[in-house]
């Protein structure tokens, strides 16, 4: 899958909340209630992730969790990374 350009990264961007456009990657961070609500996210996130056959980077700090997606072979953004930060969204919008 090719690799966005700049502007299709913007654009992409600017439909979705609270993803930002760093280093070769998309960022977000997601607070919850408590550390096992993170952990339930991620785990969430992980069959998401093997299901497009899609791996985010994750972070997980007591109860805030730092995605960031790129696609490695391409070693920038793709439409994949898109659809992925699109369905870790859904996700998220499932959890208390």
């Amino acid at each position: 899958m090719a690799a966005l350009s700049n502007e299709a990264i913007h654009q992409g961007l600017a439909k979705m909340q609270g993803w930002s456009y760093q280093g070769k990657e998309l960022h977000k961070e997601f607070t919850f209630k408590s550390f096992l609500l993170s952990i339930e996210f991620v785990n969430r996130i992980a069959q998401a992730a093997e299901s497009a056959g899609h791996h985010p980077d994750i972070t997980i700090n007591y109860n805030v969790v730092a995605i960031s997606l790129s696609t490695h072979s391409e070693g920038r953004v793709t439409q994949k990374d898109f659809d992925l930060a699109s369905k870790i969204d859904q996700v998220r919008s499932t959890l208390a």
